[in-house]
């Protein structure tokens, strides 16, 4: 029998996670609290299966069966009969909180109760239920269909089981693993890449080097695919300032305290890709 999942948030990293657990047998539930949300996002994975079969990296007929392997709805209820269930909404510690209060009350005792978060401390998330030791961090990364990545952090309370569950989960949909084992805010990939684009932020903002010159010298001096001003558009400014924030709020490191021009970009609305203009025009 195909384990069944339920994702929280239906925005483009539940979708994604929704896309990658469906198409790998998993029986999927996803949630949000509006219709019009649900319908974008199923509509959403179904171009993406199209785009895998036009490409000659899916069947037609596996895209087909993936995608009736998922079903929507906004009623937190479904959460009762998933063996797992991944949080995914945005990076908000009370939203964060106050579902997996509710999840607390309605999921089984059995069932693994992940989060989707890239800097919050899982800690803080799993303090608010009974059952601190079935909460655990999977921090998938964007777009999740195509990115191999998935962090696994371990919560102070999570245990062994749980984590062997969320491995288990992750690598069964194709992601390689790695383990956190001490609950720290931003994690590992979240703490580099956002020191680093800080860093690179500060360096643009007093007039160092143009944004192109400081992401040149990242990819030939350093090998990395792409600059972390460029991986700042790609991201979402707002998303990076918001990391950023939570991790300075929780560690006082100054390395991650964000430079005004990223709170000034993100005032303007001046966010990246997703708004045709961040550290670059698109």
């Amino acid at each position: 029998m195909a384990k069944k999942l339920v994702v929280i948030g239906a925005g483009l990293m539940g979708s994604g996670i929704a896309q990658v657990s469906a198409q790998a047998g998993y029986d999927v539930v996803l949630r949000d609290v509006t219709d019009e949300a649900l319908v974008s996002a199923k509509a959403g994975i179904q171009a993406s299966y199209e785009k895998f079969v036009s490409k000659g990296r899916l069947e037609a007929a596996d895209a087909e069966a993936a995608l009736a392997r998922i079903t929507t709805t906004t009623d937190l209820d479904a959460a009762a009969e998933a063996d797992i269930v991944v949080e995914a909404v945005f990076e908000k510690i009370e939203v964060k909180q106050q579902i997996f209060r509710d999840l607390d009350g309605i999921a089984s005792d059995e069932a693994v109760l992940a989060s989707n978060t890239s800097a919050i401390p899982i800690t803080k998330i799993a303090a608010v239920t009974k059952r601190p030791e079935r909460v655990v961090g999977t921090h998938f990364f964007s777009p999740v269909p195509l990115m191999q990545l998935c962090e696994l952090v371990r919560g102070y309370k999570t245990d062994d089981a749980t984590l062997a569950a969320a491995r288990e989960f992750a690598e069964s949909v194709g992601k390689t693993v790695i383990v956190v084992n001490r609950d720290v805010a931003g994690f590992v990939t979240t703490r580099l890449i956002s020191a680093l684009v800080v860093e690179a932020a500060k360096l643009y903002e007093s007039g160092v080097a143009s944004a192109e010159d400081i992401d040149i010298a990242c990819k030939l001096g350093f090998g990395h695919a792409m600059g972390p001003l460029a991986t700042a558009d790609m991201t979402g400014v707002d998303i990076l300032l918001h990391a950023t924030s939570n991790i300075y709020t929780e560690s006082q490191d100054e390395k991650f305290a964000p430079p005004e021009l990223m709170r000034r970009m993100v005032d303007a609305g001046d966010i990246g890709r997703k708004s045709g203009k961040g550290f670059y025009s698109y």
